[in-house]
């Protein structure tokens, strides 16, 4: 099966199901497929070939959904371009992944020339909403076009998507996903998220893991709800409005949600699977989502190379550990799904013994074939035949999988290594803290020092001798943070992660150390 071929199977069985549902309004999936079908005979009327990598510069909105699906359909390669990113990082991965076309948003009207001057690749582009100065509106370019197209001949070896990797410590990849990849993902979806009339709360930028979840959910029929962006209030609003079943959010959002006052009074009711993943969340904070949200958390562990729910802890899971008082379990993120093999990994490719921590190395059908123009970075990533998450943690004997902390994230202080993530469980079980990290900052006596870099919730008051205080109830005290800095806000990347790389830069510059 293609990746059209999921699309169109939610549409046969469900053509007058709503699809998509943003700001603008609805589109069924009758109505999605037959704009599919216009966009792939555009392709074809302007001799646009199969293979084409074609990029959606836009905010989540069904058009943008639209324009993926038709080039999708036409047989092109989606190229994703995070509409949150600067135009650095546009240009970038426009020239990196060699993107022949482009949908555009017309909220980007002033800025597109001059993108394009600078990516000569591109030879087509359509503002999505209007036709405006020197280039043709989507609804123009689709004008009298028949709403049946031609099957395009695509292979499973062929590529569906590029997906760009976080960027998170350097220039963002070129994830290369074919049409195997996704038919794999697509399954691991079904089987363990389907629902008979799934409501999806599409929050988080389309081209990342919200967009991939929501494509795979079109095969069982899905309704989408399609906010632009992450707000508290237009959140808790479309889950009571909408009766959603399904969401996605990283931790930093669930966080935000959870410091609100009125987070206790609204309707959870409809809630089935409320998703969590791309990165780490604090014990605290699940346990007080689940007595919020009641038994609905769901954590699932995968990254952009591997695709979604390499391994997952299911609702059953967090309430069984809930109710037994287990913190400990509750920090896993789960156990290896039917589709792939999880292990941990030393330094020279030895699969390691129960509860020794190394690195997550990943075996499934559903990683990535390479990095796009890197077969250096992709040899790596592949050494010892496993792809290297990047990831440092541990398994025990039941096969439950634990994170402990990004490799590169490792700080040595006075000799010890230690993993940040086990001292921001500890600050943000701190009823002030809404967010936190904490990272390695220069120090002529340990080497480095750790600092807690914090967020705090609205209107909260910060003392600092207290809040080391409280870490030293759970921590040892060397890894009680020596400092801790206030800021507004955590610099976040598109997707939502907050980036460590940014935060250690000022502390580093000049010093000799990679940040």
């Amino acid at each position: 099966m293609l990746m059209i071929d999921f699309f169109d199977r939610g549409a046969e069985r469900f053509p007058d199901r709503v699809c998509l549902i943003d700001d603008h309004g609805t589109r069924t999936y009758a109505q999605v497929r037959a704009r599919s079908h216009q966009i792939a005979n555009a392709f074809a009327r302007d001799k646009i070939p199969p293979g084409v990598k074609a990029a959606v510069y836009s905010g989540n909105s069904a058009a943008a959904f639209e324009c993926l699906i038709g080039s999708v359909r036409a047989g092109g390669v989606w190229t994703t371009v995070n509409a949150r990113n600067a135009m650095s990082e546009t240009i970038y991965v426009l020239n990196h992944t060699d993107t022949d076309l482009i949908f555009f948003s017309v909220e980007f009207k002033d800025i597109i020339p001059e993108i394009l001057s600078q990516c000569p690749s591109v030879k087509w582009a359509i503002c999505i909403e209007q036709d405006i100065e020197g280039y043709t509106g989507l609804e123009t370019w689709l004008d009298g076009l028949p709403e049946t197209s031609v099957e395009v001949k695509r292979e499973l070896s062929d590529l569906v998507i590029m997906l760009s990797s976080g960027g998170t410590t350097g220039q963002p990849k070129g994830v290369m996903v074919t049409q195997a990849v996704w038919e794999i993902m697509t399954g691991i979806t079904h089987h363990l998220l389907y629902d008979d009339h799934a409501i999806n709360l599409v929050v988080g930028p389309m081209t990342h893991a919200a967009g991939g979840q929501a494509m795979t959910m079109m095969a069982m029929g899905a309704t989408h709800i399609i906010l632009p962006g992450f707000d508290g209030d237009r959140v808790l609003d479309a889950i009571e409005q909408h009766r959603v079943t399904h969401v996605f959010l990283p931790p930093t959002a669930i966080y935000v949600l959870l410091a609100r006052p009125d987070i206790r009074s609204r309707d959870y009711s409809s809630l089935k699977f409320f998703i969590y993943s791309a990165a780490p969340m604090a014990v605290d904070k699940i346990k007080e989502s689940i007595e919020v949200f009641g038994p609905v958390m769901w954590q699932g562990y995968g990254q952009t190379e591997t695709g979604i729910n390499i391994t997952v802890m299911t609702a059953e899971d967090h309430m069984r550990f809930y109710r037994a008082g287990d913190d400990a379990m509750l920090a896993t993120c789960g156990r290896t799904t039917l589709f792939a093999r999880v292990e941990i990994m030393d330094d020279e490719g030895k699969i390691l013994p129960p509860d020794t921590l190394g690195e997550i190395v990943v075996r499934a059908t559903s990683v990535t074939p390479g990095y796009y123009k890197d077969p250096e970075e992709t040899a790596r990533s592949k050494a010892f035949g496993w792809h290297h998450t990047g990831d440092i943690g541990r398994k025990d004997k039941d096969g439950w999988i634990f994170i402990v902390d990004r490799k590169k994230d490792m700080v040595i202080s006075g000799g010890f290594n230690i993993y940040p993530s086990e001292i921001e469980g500890a600050v943000l079980g701190h009823p002030a803290i809404q967010d936190c990290a904490v990272i390695g900052v220069p120090d002529d006596k340990w080497g480095e020092a750790l600092k807690a870099v914090i967020q705090l919730k609205p209107g909260a008051k910060f003392d600092e001798e207290e809040l080391k205080e409280h870490c030293r109830k759970s921590l040892a005290r060397f890894k009680v943070p020596k400092s801790f800095d206030v800021v507004a806000e955590l610099p976040r990347s598109p997707a939502g992660k907050v980036l460590k790389r940014q935060i250690r830069e000022p502390f580093w510059k000049g010093k000799g150390r990679a940040v």
